[in-house]
């Protein structure tokens, strides 16, 4: 029988035990039902910043799955409530799967069909829409590792500064210096864009 915490317990460290503790509890005793509300509870998140690493959202599910996967095969075993949070673990695990995964020898890569274009205003308006949002990924993606990072847990996972530093094991002060170079290099690379909407808008 697993004994689930009050609001009140705490661990070793200190921190109140919260929901994913417990459900990690519940997880480790072989739970499927417990690691299904993990899954929904951060799953979206995690693939959001899967996506936004590896430019694909294919790849990004690989990754995540491989991480639930470990977690489900042991690794909640092995949690220890009330030390750090389980969201703080996960985004790591997540950012060195994508690491890794990144740092692979690339086999070729196969180009998306295309469908004819549809000339309705709606559809163009998609259109921009959709090429501008792949200029912004495309910039993302050429900002180094650790910078594409940081932005992907700010701004997909919506993590604090100081959440995002924890995840990432660096300082919150190291944590601004990669977000600074990170939005000073985008701003760089999407000037073309910019100045087309302050034309546009002229």
């Amino acid at each position: 029988m697993i004994m689930v915490a009050s609001s009140s317990d705490t661990g070793a460290a200190g921190r109140p035990h919260d929901e994913d503790d417990l459900l990690l509890a519940r997880v480790a005793a072989g739970d499927a039902a417990a690691f299904g509300r993990l899954v929904d509870r951060h799953g979206e998140r995690a693939l959001a910043v899967a996506t936004r690493m590896l430019g694909s959202r294919a790849d990004a599910e690989d990754a995540v799955q491989d991480v639930f996967t470990r977690l489900w095969a042991g690794a909640a075993a092995r949690w220890r409530p009330g030390g750090a949070r389980f969201g703080t673990w996960l985004w790591r695990a997540v950012a060195n799967r994508c690491l890794d995964q990144l740092r692979r020898p690339r086999m070729g890569e196969l180009t998306d069909a295309i469908d004819p274009p549809d000339p309705s205003p709606g559809a163009l308006e998609r259109l921009e829409r959709d090429r501008v949002l792949r200029q912004v990924t495309d910039a993302i993606e050429t900002l180094p590792e650790r910078q594409r990072m940081a932005i992907a847990l700010v701004y997909d996972a919506g993590l604090s500064g100081a959440e995002a530093a924890e995840a990432m094991g660096v300082s919150a002060g190291a944590m601004e210096q990669l977000l600074v170079r990170a939005r000073r290099s985008l701003r760089t690379g999407l000037r073309p864009l910019m100045d087309e909407e302050d034309e546009g808008g002229a």
